[in-house]
């Protein structure tokens, strides 16, 4: 099992002798290459030669610091290397140098993939060294093989040990740098979304997203408890959703193991008008939110206020949308404003149900058809012919109904037409529940 902790033996193991021929002839050759590869000038030509072919294949790695930090690497391989290559037993230690090589590559964003190809291209140019070196040297014809067999399996070995090593090491520098980041994101979303002082631009440069434009804010969220999965597919939802809406600035925090908050940087005030026109939300998102996903928007706004109150009314929306008998998976804030608002507090809001709907607050079929009509017949500015086509009814049928509905009431729609919407559009939204 391969370790990851520096200065830490990894694996020992007999290096395999029985094939070896004039095994003493082989180890003093080899101990004589060794005193002269180990010496200052030949050691730096040989981490010379070997970084400029790695470099040349790999330019990325060609920036000063990191290529300080690769020498300093491959000169701690090369002398740990070849100071055990005499010893028939195979000690696999790696420097902190070529584990600090490793969170450097992390550090500056690569991908791990950049850090296995170093290695690769690393592996080939010592074969190309070690051949040139035997070859230069022209050991004796009878030991020459074992020699090279000597040379080839070590560094072989070496190189893909430190690779599963290395790899570890790599892995737990990302995560920390990314709990980091995501914890540095978070502490300054919690203070933005408070109602103090914020220095903007400083707050802007720490997110990686700018503070001075249109936000239009949304709770994305699961059905079902969070797993090691979920985070990545929150992303990916987020990134649908600022895709659909046309932008490519999003800002999301994690709000628990099966939840986000996010926030798309729309491009000026027209792009913010338009995707507030009512229904146009929910039409550019549809495609974008499958189960087991929800979310709820705010209202575009702009700036530090904006960034806030967006947000304010997206948690709003999903409370709505948690309570609600539709289970919707999307959900705008201006859709469910009166409902959220009538639904602060409940029993107020059925006593306005029960003392303006009256009759047509029973949970029986024909109180349901009428206070579906009534709901459509405002929500169609009273036009009898608009709400039948709503319905898919016949428009006399709509005005029988009309007439029944205010016989019930006890007064023209009319006269009460407002407070009626309201509780109709509570109704609409919590379902049965909400009725007295």
């Amino acid at each position: 099992m391969v370790a990851a902790s520096a200065g830490r033996p990894v694996t020992t193991e007999p290096l395999r002798t029985d094939s070896d021929p004039n095994i003493e002839v082989v180890r003093d050759w080899l101990a004589e290459y060794v005193y002269e590869s180990m010496r200052t000038q030949t050691l730096e030509q040989i981490v010379d030669r070997l970084d400029n072919a790695i470099i040349a294949r790999i330019p990325e790695l060609a920036d000063r610091d990191i290529r300080r930090d690769l020498a300093a690497s491959t000169r701690a391989h090369a002398r740990v290397m070849l100071s055990g290559l005499t010893s028939d037993t195979f000690d696999f230690t790696l420097p902190d140098e070529v584990h600090a090589f490793a969170r450097t590559i992390a550090r500056r964003g690569f991908q791990l993939r950049l850090l296995l190809r170093t290695y690769h291209v690393g592996q080939e140019a010592v074969l190309d060294y070690m051949t040139d070196a035997i070859e230069e040297r022209r050991p004796p014809h009878e030991i020459e093989r074992a020699v090279m067999l000597r040379l080839f399996e070590r560094s072989t070995r070496w190189v893909g040990n430190s690779v599963e090593a290395l790899t570890d090491t790599y892995m737990e520098e990302r995560e920390r740098i990314l709990r980091a980041d995501l914890n540095r994101r978070s502490e300054t979303v919690r203070t933005l979304l408070g109602d103090g002082d914020v220095d903007i631009d400083q707050a802007s440069i720490r997110l990686g997203y700018r503070l001075a434009q249109q936000h239009l804010a949304f709770v994305l969220w699961a059905d079902e408890s969070g797993d090691a999965e979920m985070s990545g597919q929150l992303d990916r939802v987020a990134a649908r959703l600022a895709a659909a809406l046309g932008s490519t600035r999003v800002l999301t925090v994690p709000s628990g193991a099966s939840g986000m908050w996010a926030w798309v940087g729309l491009d000026d005030d027209a792009h913010a008008a338009q995707v507030a026109e009512p229904g146009r939300l929910e039409r550019l998102v549809a495609g974008s939110v499958e189960p087991p996903m929800r979310v709820a928007f705010g209202v575009p706004a702009a700036q530090l206020a904006g960034f806030r109150n967006s947000h304010r009314e997206a948690v709003a929306a999903r409370q709505v949308a948690e309570r609600s008998a539709t289970a919707a998976r999307i959900t705008g804030y201006r859709e469910v404003e009166i409902a959220y608002l009538a639904g602060a507090d409940n029993a107020a809001m059925r006593g306005l149900i029960g003392r303006e709907l009256r009759a047509l607050a029973g949970r029986d079929a024909n109180a349901t058809r009428l206070r579906e009509t009534l709901h459509a017949y405002l929500k169609s500015h009273r036009s009898p012919e608009a709400t039948a086509k709503l319905l898919g009814v016949h428009k006399n049928t709509v005005r029988y109904r009309i007439q029944r509905i205010e016989e019930l009431l006890g007064h023209p729609i009319e006269a009460r037409g407002l407070p009626l919407e309201i509780a109709l559009a509570c109704v609409a939204t919590y379902g049965a529940d909400a009725l007295p």
